[in-house]
């Protein structure tokens, strides 16, 4: 999946793609005024260059092809050695780069790591100014996420009334319990909506998590945004079934269904929102749940 952003640098504008997860700056957008292409060849055919790149996928990338770097990178001891991005990518397996194709944001793209360093070859001014700017970027885009996430939050309390509601006129009557017993009810019908978003219950997370036990935190609090929209989505549905009364299981089962069919929409649309949130800062890409 691919999602496109712009860098601006000194009046340049760099497009920077998110692909496969990864974050990528247009190297052929940072070559443009100084010398264009020709600097792109130029930097890729030294032996420091070739050896940096293949420390970086020996690091980064399970499938590079350590026999073919080490023959390209015997044959810059050559004068006459020359490589393209493309003929780099394709005899070591390499993903550090990326040659797209297209007449509007095609080229050669580096992993922001690799950008950086051939930042500093055009211009240590340059490679300043370039990730400033991919800070400034980042720094927005954290704080939309937050805005966004807390949005989520609010709405999910705001439905579970719904919820709330519906097991407090269908389910409470029913059954002969004293008021004080009432909560474990609505504990257990929260639950079918844990198990049907996350995987598991609170009481499953908490387990796994000891050290979050004193400050009252569940599931919820470490969500994604898009768990957080779908939580809210089921939290109205799951009202309305139990209205019409259907069995626990029955419910669960429609509710997992859905679940697991609007998250892998969601996540397949900005993969993003699909990160857990850890604090107003950071975020995580799995709950720390168990398995």
């Amino acid at each position: 999946m691919t999602k496109d952003s712009i860098l601006n640098v000194q009046g340049r504008k760099i497009l920077l793609s998110r692909i496969d997860d990864l974050e990528y700056i247009s190297i052929t957008d940072m070559a443009k005024d100084f010398g264009g292409n020709d600097q792109i060849k130029n930097w890729i055919r030294t032996r420091r260059t070739i050896e940096y790149l293949g420390t970086w996928e020996t690091i980064n990338n399970s499938d590079f092809n350590m026999v073919e770097f080490h023959h390209v990178k015997m044959a810059t001891t050559s004068e006459s050695f020359i490589i393209s991005p493309t003929q780099w990518i394709k005899r070591t397996n390499a993903k550090g780069l990326i040659a797209k194709s297209g007449r509007y944001g095609g080229g050669t793209f580096a992993h922001v790591d690799i950008a950086f360093e051939f930042g500093s070859w055009l211009s240590p001014q340059f490679k300043l100014y370039l990730h400033t700017e991919f800070q400034r970027l980042k720094k927005t885009e954290s704080e939309t996420y937050n805005l966004e996430w807390n949005v989520k939050r609010v709405l999910t309390k705001a439905n579970y009334r719904l919820h709330t509601n519906a097991i407090r006129d269908y389910i409470i009557p029913k059954l002969d319990l004293k008021k004080a017993d009432e909560s474990v009810i609505y504990a257990n019908e929260a639950e079918i909506l844990n198990m049907a978003v996350f995987g598991y219950t609170s009481k499953d997370w908490r387990e796994a998590n000891p050290s979050l036990k004193s400050t009252q935190a569940n599931p919820r609090d470490f969500a994604s945004i898009n768990e957080l929209a779908v939580l809210s989505n089921l939290e109205g549905i799951h009202s309305i079934l139990i209205q019409q009364q259907l069995d626990k299981k029955t419910r669960y089962s429609i509710l997992k269904k859905m679940a697991t069919e609007q998250l892998a929409n969601l996540n397949n649309l900005d993969l993003m929102k699909s990160i857990k949130k850890q604090n107003d800062t950071s975020y995580l890409k799995t709950s720390g749940a168990i398995d």
